[in-house]
């Protein structure tokens, strides 16, 4: 991200993904009773990069310490009749696949400076993955699939360059999903099971094509770490409610995003999706006919409706435009009711949050010109975001408490967690550790930056620089300290994708607390006590 956090050539993403750069037919429902399994012996990937696979050859990069593939289709593209439709297997190919170049985004939009006519990039064939595999290390290696940030409406997975990571004895694969309305619309005239997470489908399509073919890469395709950022996270969540990624990976990481935030309700969906359809003129007719109409619109159009939406006054996750639906039949529950009744995928999980992850929501509001927040703006601010709760949550939080109304509001969001945040990331945590082992964390380093006088902190994605390079810019590098507390990050992680367990004596949480992970040290925080969630809950349930 740049100095000011919702710059937004990345829409949305600026908010809710906030370092992401700086760094034959399936059936409609994947099948849960046989979900795709490691078959092949694992191989070893010869010295000219090229590697085979279900539907063909395909050749890589080979660096010094690396074999990177780039642009390789996991679903058919899904255009035209295949547009908004379950993902397809791709189609098999003769001779050898170029693999060194990463494919297109999937279509979005951004609106740079606000008011400005929306831009779009990205192309509708997107459905394509990467992967990176460590040349010295010996086989198999755990595999670890990262789902990228952005509010489900802009990013992608070759942005992103996790050598650090698999570097370390892993693979990693990253992806792209479709995003915003071509990958989240629930049209009622829409008939296929997946209306309304055609998106989460298509990463699911991406698992059970890493089930198939990482043997070939050198990759334990049984042992499978599905980790998430942000909108990443909460596609994690997705599956881990969804009955048809049973089976599908192993253990679970989610970094800033909660799965005890709720989904959009197939309702609330359809009535956005009937709304969207009004603004295309896709209305008339029997429901064949509005869905050739929607069928029909250009993918740039699709891509920018709504993105020109301000994240300045989230509430809530789900006043995003485009979410994840529950209630639906790929996802029947809620992702914490099915984490409290048993009913969703129990793996091992690391979870957890950045110290000040809301602060975004102000660097949004300075990105749209609305300034820092006043002493007199305050209450009224808080008014909107809790309504009837609001004198209770003033008589919480008085902004002479803190250093600015801005660092107030900032800090009440953030330890509420309804978009992102601390004391919904320990009710998650709580509904885990009752069926698999959670190891709870909380990132606290601030990122130094600064904009207009506000301090960022260890705002929403401040994380992310610690793990991942970019493919799309440089950054500067960074502090000896800041890279000793990367390679304890990153050593956690990947050991955690190796065995289950993170390793270095970090422990599976206990209620309320987490590991706190700072330049200054690591240490176990009791996060409930820090972010008031005690009056937060208490809030809830009144």
């Amino acid at each position: 991200m740049t100095r000011v956090a919702s710059r937004r050539v990345w829409a949305a993403a600026a908010v809710l993904a906030a370092a992401v750069l700086t760094l034959a037919c399936a059936p409609a429902v994947p099948q849960q009773s046989a979900p795709a399994q490691p078959s092949a012996p694992v191989q070893r990937i010869a010295d000219d990069a090229v590697v085979r696979t279900t539907e063909g050859q395909v050749q890589g990069l080979a660096t010094t310490d690396h074999f990177v593939f780039q642009g390789i289709p996991y679903a058919q593209p899904p255009v035209g009749e295949l547009r908004w439709q379950a993902p397809r297997p791709p189609e098999p190919w003769d001779g050898v696949r170029d693999a060194t170049r990463p494919g297109p985004m999937c279509p979005q939009s951004y609106t740079y400076p606000p008011g400005s006519p929306p831009t779009s990039t990205g192309a509708e064939d997107c459905l394509s993955l990467n992967i990176h595999v460590p040349r010295t290390a010996e086989g198999p290696l755990p595999v670890l699939v990262f789902v990228h940030g952005g509010a489900f409406t802009s990013g992608g997975g070759a942005g992103y360059d996790p050598r650090r990571v698999s570097g370390r004895g892993v693979i990693v694969v990253t992806l792209n999903h479709r995003l915003g309305a071509l990958g989240f619309l629930a049209h009622p005239a829409l008939t296929d099971p997946w209306a309304g997470n055609f998106g989460i489908a298509d990463q699911q399509a991406a698992l059970q094509w890493v089930r198939r073919n990482l043997a070939a890469f050198g990759g334990d395709a049984g042992n499978v770490t599905l980790w998430g950022e942000s909108s990443g996270a909460y596609s994690v969540c997705a599956h881990l409610a969804s009955p048809s990624a049973e089976g599908l990976f192993d253990k679970a990481i989610t970094q800033s995003g909660s799965c005890a935030n709720e989904f959009l309700t197939a309702v609330e969906a359809q009535d956005r999706a009937r709304q969207a359809g009004t603004e295309l003129g896709c209305v008339d007719g029997p429901p064949s006919a509005v869905a050739e109409c929607l069928r029909a619109v250009p993918a740039e159009r699709l891509a920018a409706l709504h993105s020109d939406r301000s994240n300045a006054n989230l509430s809530q996750i789900t006043d995003l435009p485009w979410f994840p639906v529950a209630g639906t039949p790929t996802l029947p529950r809620q992702p914490l009711d099915a984490l409290r009744t048993g009913d969703a995928n129990h793996v091992p999980m690391i979870a957890g949050s950045t110290r000040d992850e809301m602060r975004s929501l102000i660097l949004a509001r300075l990105g749209d010109g609305l300034g820092l927040v006043t002493p007199e703006q305050y209450p009224q601010l808080i008014g909107e975001f809790y309504g009837a709760d609001a004198e209770a949550v003033l008589a919480e939080y008085p902004h002479r408490r803190y250093e600015s109304p801005s660092i107030a509001l900032a800090t009440a969001l953030t330890d509420d967690g309804r978009t992102h945040g601390s004391c919904r990331q320990v009710v998650s945590d709580e509904a885990v550790a009752a069926r698999a082992p959670v190891y709870a964390y909380e990132f606290a380093e601030p990122t130094g930056e600064v904009t207009e006088g506000f301090p960022h902190g260890a705002r929403h994605g401040a994380d992310i620089p610690y793990f991942f390079d970019s493919y799309m810019r440089e950054r500067p590098p960074p502090s000896e300290p800041q890279a000793r507390l990367a390679e304890t990050l990153i050593g956690h992680w990947t050991a955690f994708a190796r065995t289950g367990d993170p390793g270095g004596g970090w422990r599976p949480s206990q209620p309320g607390r987490a590991l706190s992970f700072a330049v200054a040290g690591f240490d176990q925080v009791d996060v409930a006590a820090a972010h008031r969630c005690a009056f937060w809950s208490q809030l809830r349930t009144r």
